[in-house]
């Protein structure tokens, strides 16, 4: 099987020449982070936090970043849209009318219009100070520090890629996908240096059953698969097994029932108990966790000895 063996994975090829062993010293944290996904033997389960700490800071903001760097998360998930003047700032929706008390589509707003507005945290309340940060600004908070996913952001790639070379941080973002192989091979063929990259997998789907196929029959091995199901089964015990058996991670999202096979398989249930929800999905293979319950995943991991 051939490991690595596309450009889409080539910027992982960096992470696989660091050796995770017990007396390997890392230059930062993002480093080390990034070692232990490489390492096939690491027990460490990678948490994922969904668009940082939003609970508790306005989702996509600076704070709402520092406050997952600071429990330990692994990895903090961004969303990203693009400005009329062709500013890259962090915003899920289309419209900013659900972030900020301000209203309008991103892309019909100059980013100078944009700092006029503030944020708002999860319970619609507006903050007094805090706006909208740029990609940039949040890179520079993340760089070392925090790997780094970026969403929504395929149709920003190559600004994004210019992005992170000129701030050096190419190697600790990573990017999803359910393009097939051929055309995120052509699509990265245009860049020196691209980011990490992984493809998304709805395996209960027909166009998920179809990527996976691919991966499998060309030999590929990512770094990892994100599998998303409906249903538990057959087509997932099989995807699953084979993920396992290329030796390749499983990335799993507990946000909601329809990414993670239903109610009792989600942060919501896991409240009342972590081991049934985040324990199961261990057992069935994930090492990497994208969580809107950061800290309740991350005292879980670290009372069963799989997070430091």
């Amino acid at each position: 099987m051939r490991k690595l063996s596309l450009i889409i994975l080539s910027a992982m090829a960096a992470c696989a020449a660091i050796s995770c062993t017990p007396k390997q010293e890392f230059a930062n944290r993002a480093e080390k982070i990034l070692a232990e996904i490489a390492d096939p033997s690491s027990k460490h389960v990678v948490v994922v936090s969904h668009r940082g700490d939003w609970r508790n800071y306005p989702e996509n903001s600076i704070p709402a970043i520092e406050s997952v760097i600071c429990m330990g998360v692994d990895m903090v998930e961004l969303d990203v849209k693009m400005t009329k003047d062709s500013v890259l700032v962090l915003m899920h929706d289309k419209t900013i009318n659900r972030m900020t008390n301000g209203k309008g589509q991103v892309s019909d707003i100059t980013y100078d219009s944009l700092m006029t507005f503030t944020m708002r945290r999860a319970h619609n309340v507006v903050t007094d100070t805090i706006k909208v940060p740029t990609l940039r600004q949040a890179l520079l908070c993340c760089k070392d520090r925090i790997l780094v996913n970026v969403d929504h952001a395929y149709p920003y790639y190559k600004e994004i890629v210019a992005l992170t070379e000129e701030l050096g941080v190419t190697g600790q973002v990573l990017m999803k996908g359910k393009s097939s192989i051929e055309q995120v091979r052509e699509d990265m063929s245009k860049n020196e240096n691209n980011l990490l990259y992984m493809p998304i997998v709805d395996i209960n789907k027909p166009q998920g059953q179809t990527l996976f196929s691919e991966y499998v029959e060309s030999g590929t091995v990512p770094m990892a698969f994100e599998v998303c199901w409906q249903k538990p089964g057959e087509e997932l015990d099989n995807c699953l097994a084979e993920i396992r058996r290329m030796g390749s991670r499983i990335w799993v999202n507990t946000l909601w029932p329809s990414l993670c096979g239903g109610f009792g398989n989600d942060d919501d249930a896991a409240l009342a108990d972590p081991a049934l929800v985040y324990g199961r999905h261990i057992q069935a293979g994930a090492s990497m966790i994208q969580t809107d319950r950061p800290e309740l995943l991350l005292n879980y991991l670290r009372s069963i000895g799989r997070h430091d």
